[in-house]
């Protein structure tokens, strides 16, 4: 039985109609959306087990769009953790995600 709780802000970036809704949802309800329906934000919760411990994961499926930088740059502060999303037949979309990687650099620091 896991003996602690631990609470985790995990934000996922990409360009939009990169696929980001549809991987949350695959993994948050085990579901797959093929429409694609443009997101401004939406957030889940998924409680998963990792060891020895019942992790909370708070994820924040963000706008594909860049008109909300603020909302942008709020996730990155609260976030722990970010997934960066790019769709394999666009370069285009892995080129967007320079900026947004850069930033979470700027706010958390070195990565690395």
């Amino acid at each position: 039985m896991p003996e602690q709780s631990n609470d985790y802000r995990v934000a996922v970036f990409g360009a939009g109609g990169v696929g980001k809704s549809s991987l949350v949802l695959r993994f948050v309800k085990g579901t797959f959306r093929e429409s694609y329906i443009p997101t401004v934000e939406d957030t889940y919760r998924q409680v998963i087990s990792c060891d020895k411990s019942i992790c909370t994961l708070q994820i924040t499926d963000t706008t594909g769009s860049h008109q909300f930088p603020a909302m942008q740059r709020l996730s990155i502060s609260k976030g722990h953790a970010f997934i960066l999303v790019y769709s394999i037949t666009s370069r285009q979309s892995l080129e967007e995600l320079k900026p947004i990687y850069e930033q979470i650099c700027e706010i958390k620091g070195d990565v690395e």
